[in-house]
């Protein structure tokens, strides 16, 4: 069946449905849910989003039909609708899931022994490569990276939005990483 017939089928099942046809929407849903995890697991390839997910993904989806089926304007095609609404729900499950950059610090040139002379090292180390940051980049950075909190968290603490803060994280780690290269060569 090409898009234009789905659609047009669809877009019966969903009107029954919303009139009251309880098996029409049991049908709409099915179908949906068939090509709903064929279009998750197409967007979430090759970005590393376990395929499991696909389906919390994918529930997310239907809820949100079900929730907003009222919004839909009837006289347009379901299709672009049900993609539009899956496209937000792939990229929220990315935004929930964050992305924490990592920099490789390597410890194996140092000769110490015990592990608290270690521990010690590392503490004073952390302290000396963060000092390059301001106050507030390096409460982020300490924060975030070293004592594990969210940034959403760390937002409320400091009274900024969560994506300032990520932005704030990114940029000092990207900062640490190009002194750490410039120190190295």
């Amino acid at each position: 069946m090409d898009r234009k017939a789905r659609d047009a089928q669809w877009s019966e099942l969903m009107r029954a449905a919303i009139a009251g046809d309880e098996s029409s929407y049991r049908k709409l849903l099915s179908e949906l849910s068939q090509v709903l995890r064929g279009m998750v697991r197409r967007g979430f390839a090759g970005i590393g989003v376990p395929r499991d997910d696909v389906e919390d993904v994918v529930q997310d989806v239907l809820l949100a039909i079900h929730l907003k089926r009222h919004t839909w304007d009837q006289s347009m095609p379901l299709g672009p609708w049900v993609s539009a609404i899956s496209r937000n729900k792939m990229i929220d499950d990315l935004r929930r899931r964050g992305r924490r950059p990592e920099v490789s610090v390597d410890l194996t040139e140092f000769e110490i022994e015990g592990e608290d002379q270690q521990a010690s090292i590392d503490a004073r180390d952390v302290d000396r490569i963060l000092d390059g940051l301001s106050e507030k980049n390096r409460d982020i950075v300490r924060s975030i990276s070293i004592d594990g909190h969210s940034a959403r968290d760390v937002a409320e603490r400091l009274g900024m939005t969560e994506v300032a803060v990520r932005v704030a994280l990114h940029r000092s780690l990207k900062a640490l990483a190009e002194t750490y290269q410039e120190k190295k060569t």
